[in-house]
């Protein structure tokens, strides 16, 4: 029986809206915006990792502004607590009864800023709620909204005084985006518009582009999306040639399969298609792997990066035609 077809008419155009708007504001890394309008549509949590200035706040604010989403921040600091993310029951003198005060992670989009500043039991504190989409405190579970997604943002250069995140963690994050440099075009026109005008990244004119019931809707599209059999086995072999390199001491998880699946398929959507290529397996494969391997010595002395080893993974295993 012949699938039915997605029509995608309707989003093509506000999807495609939504880039332009945030083009406008962000000059360049058009490719991380599209990895990250990816992991959104495909209900994943996103590590942003750039160095400071390169706009990962900035882009976080921006989408949460674009999809009218309830926007929080976080700063993560060595002092901080587990309470201070999550919230805490507070004694209410008139009732006698415990009033439950809710903290930061309460909201659409939230995002943590340097998430490898804080210590592990504060990070921690965000297992539940990064799997399970709810928070228990004392015994009371408190649900998440249908669109809740964590964008955490890490700093790569300095690393004294801070935790990493345990791979328990890290594989929760379904993409990795690293955020580079602008080349010298882009910090020519980044200067042209400050020039022109100074209040030019200010946020508050910024009118929504596509709903959050939009965007959930989307995201049930999903499951209608025709992925080739061909292309599953593709997706595998990748993920298992990770636990078998030599260079790699600790390879992708079935979760990684999963993730790498479902982005897949939301790339797809993205492009306005009903249907995955091996091109979009391709374009969103290093963000999915990349904060998932654990290298070997050997591999990290001879200087290859997380990154470089999955692009030589995907190399090694035949595209499907």
């Amino acid at each position: 029986m012949e699938q039915e077809r997605i029509d995608l008419t309707q989003f093509a155009a506000r999807i495609e809206e939504l880039r332009q708007q945030i083009s406008q504001v962000i000059v360049g890394q058009s490719e991380n915006i599209d990895l990250l309008l990816t992991a959104v549509l495909a209900n994943g949590h996103v590590l942003l990792e750039g160095v400071p200035g390169v706009a990962k706040t900035l882009l976080a604010r921006l989408l949460s502004k674009l999809i009218d989403a309830k926007f929080s921040r976080v700063q993560f600091t060595p002092d901080l607590m587990p309470s201070d993310v999550l919230g805490t029951n507070v004694f209410n003198m008139k009732t006698s009864d415990f009033d439950f005060h809710a903290g930061p992670v309460f909201a659409d989009i939230v995002l943590v800023d340097e998430i490898n500043r804080a210590p592990a039991k504060t990070q921690a504190a965000l297992f539940e709620v990064m799997e399970e989409r709810q928070v228990t405190i004392d015994g009371t579970t408190h649900p998440m909204g249908q669109f809740y997604t964590i964008l955490a943002t890490q700093n790569p250069v300095e690393q004294e005084g801070t935790y990493k995140l345990p791979e328990a963690q890290t594989d929760r994050f379904m993409m990795k985006i690293t955020m580079g440099y602008p080349s010298l075009e882009e910090e020519v026109a980044i200067l042209e518009r400050h020039h022109a005008n100074q209040r030019l990244t200010s946020l508050e004119n910024i009118a929504p582009v596509v709903t959050k019931e939009e965007l959930v809707q989307l995201r049930q599209m999903l499951d209608g999306v025709f992925v080739d059999p061909v292309l599953l086995r593709y997706i595998a072999a990748i993920v298992m040639q990770t636990r078998q390199s030599k260079a790699v001491f600790l390879g992708a998880s079935p979760r990684a399969s999963v993730a790498l699946l479902q982005a897949s398929k939301a790339y797809a959507l993205l492009q306005g298609r009903d249907f995955v290529t091996p091109d979009d397996v391709r374009f969103v494969c290093p963000s999915i792997l990349q904060h998932r391997l654990i290298l070997t010595a050997e591999a990290e002395m001879e200087g290859i990066t997380p990154l470089k080893a999955v692009r030589r993974l995907i190399e090694k295993v035949e595209v499907p035609k």
